[in-house]
């Protein structure tokens, strides 16, 4: 089978899932689940033939399938793999299956249903990452809203409401400003080229002025920076993560937010590299303020879930540091954050619906002494703990210390782009993850004994079983980072060429060429 088949049957699994599940009739849950957990390692193990047959070495698209969609328009159905989302599809498609078990006994109203919009909303994340057309990208996007409104809206906490309702209208109004500039985009390319198209790679030689970029930059900043989320476009994060359930959550920490830090290192800097080279202090600086902002909001919450919500804004603060440096170590290292908090982030989250299930409660003074009733449970939540902390030989140390590098390197460069201080203040965020991360776990495993509804079980052989997984892929990442690395390295080396390229002078406004006989 080739590889551009293996990639749409990885892409189109969960939508022949849900026909199935659709098609069962009502009250086989246990087959709805089976089904389900069977359809994700399917798919995983689809996506791990892909990423054995990724050449490192060969440049652009693989596994690439393009097809005439609206050739008026110039859209394409088109979709490939590259070294931007080879590990962004790898991680997808590894939460599919963690995600699933972990529902089996937290979810037990609508089931059909709500294994439909997981499937749903993986369909269009993944979709989302291979799209290499704007159009296409754009409808994935959006898509995805649909799901994780309904996942927070029926199967969420009290406040579910509220959560869903602030999640859709921040995300649907940075989307409605992102469409505007997808169409003046391909309109201009069209006009000043004659070339009617929504490809990435076209799209990247627009010749734009200086004022045009400033403004469409501004417009998929946006809808990017709200998806990370970056501060002060944070507020629906906490919410949506505290009444999401435990799926939602991963779902949410684990893949969705990486949408936002993969358009801007796919599309919103690439494309307008003039506007992003006199951005890049300014997004360098929010950056290392949603670092220690988040990390300073998660020092003092006192619900579980809002420590863990808090802690992804700072965390994937690092990754848009990486992004504006424009340094090769930099960059890369934003793409192994982007993966590591995607893994230590779902395992937390998952152990907080574990908890959860237990005990009935997510307030953080309700419990103490975990580490002597449930050594099992203690002893994976300390682990991830400390991943999530940085410690060397987790993942999460060989992203943020080549983030950390880059930066440096970005403000000892003779333009410096990254002012040194900005730099010097990222490197807070590490101390003050510690502390929040530490003083947590201090305060949740040891101590006196508190557990509500007690005495409850260890961690049961499902549970083990999806944690075991999930720590095998921190520490790969974090002790054997190279093979992963080699298969961005082009990617991380092409962002940097299509940021440092030179567009039209600033004066310069749009002007319109005719299209020849040719091109119409």
């Amino acid at each position: 089978m080739a590889d551009s088949t293996v990639l749409s049957v990885v892409l189109y699994l969960p939508v022949a899932g849900m026909l199935a599940i659709a098609a069962l009739p009502a009250g086989r849950d246990g087959a709805v689940r089976a089904l389900t957990l069977a359809l994700m390692v399917a798919q995983f193990l689809l996506s791990l033939v892909l990423y054995a047959h990724f050449d490192p070495a060969t440049p652009g698209l693989q596994a690439a399938t393009r097809l005439p969609w609206i050739p008026a328009w110039g859209v394409s159905y088109l979709i490939g793999l590259d070294g931007y989302n080879i590990l962004l599809v790898m991680l997808t498609t590894f939460l599919g299956p963690l995600v699933t078990a972990g529902a089996f006994t937290a979810v037990t109203k609508q089931v059909k249903l709500f294994y439909a919009m997981v499937l749903l909303i993986q369909f269009a994340m993944l979709g989302t990452f291979v799209a290499q057309d704007l159009f296409l990208f754009y409808l994935f996007w959006e898509t995805m809203l649909i799901p994780m409104f309904l996942l927070i809206g029926i199967w969420g906490g009290e406040r579910r409401i509220y959560a869903t309702i602030k999640f859709f209208l921040y995300t649907a109004f940075g989307s409605i400003l992102m469409l505007a500039a997808v169409i003046y985009l391909a309109w201009s390319l069209w006009h000043t080229t004659g070339t009617a198209s929504f490809a990435f790679a076209d799209l990247y030689r627009a010749r734009l002025p200086l004022e045009t970029q400033q403004w469409l930059l501004a417009a998929f900043a946006l809808s990017f920076a709200i998806k990370v989320p970056m501060v002060p476009l944070h507020t629906w994060l906490p919410d949506a993560h505290v009444e999401a359930p435990t799926a939602g959550s991963v779902i949410l920490a684990g893949v969705l937010l990486k949408m936002g830090t993969y358009g801007f290192m796919k599309l919103g800097f690439p494309l307008f590299p003039d506007a992003t080279r006199l951005a890049v202090p300014a997004i360098s600086i929010l950056a290392v303020v949603s670092i220690v902002y988040g990390a300073c909001l998660a020092l003092v919450q006192t619900d579980i879930k809002k420590i863990i919500a808090y802690s992804s804004i700072s965390h994937l603060g690092y990754v848009m540091l990486g992004l504006a440096s424009v340094d090769l170590l930099g960059i890369q290292g934003a793409i192994v954050q982007m993966v590591s908090h995607g893994l230590v982030a779902a395992g937390l989250f998952l152990m907080v619906g574990m908890i959860y299930e237990r005990c009935h409660t997510r307030e953080l003074a309700a419990y103490g002494g975990l580490a002597k009733v449930l050594p099992v449970y203690s002893v994976f939540f300390l682990v991830l703990t400390l991943a999530s902390v940085g410690l060397p030989t987790t993942s999460g140390f060989t992203g943020e210390f080549l983030v950390l590098l880059g930066a440096f390197n970005a403000a000892w460069r003779e333009s410096a782009p990254i002012p040194v201080w900005v730099a010097g203040l990222a490197v807070s965020g590490v101390v003050l993850g510690a502390l929040y991360m530490l003083w947590f776990a201090q305060r949740f495993l040891f101590g006196a004994e508190r557990v509500p509804h007690g005495p409850v079980p260890d961690l049961d052989g499902r549970e083990r079983a999806i944690l075991v997984i999930l720590l095998a892929a921190v520490f790969w990442l974090g002790l054997a980072p190279d093979a992963a690395m080699k298969r961005t390295e082009l990617a991380a080396r092409e962002y940097q060429e299509l940021v440092a390229r030179r567009a039209v002078p600033a004066a310069t406004r749009l002007t319109v060429a005719a299209p020849t006989e040719a091109t119409r």
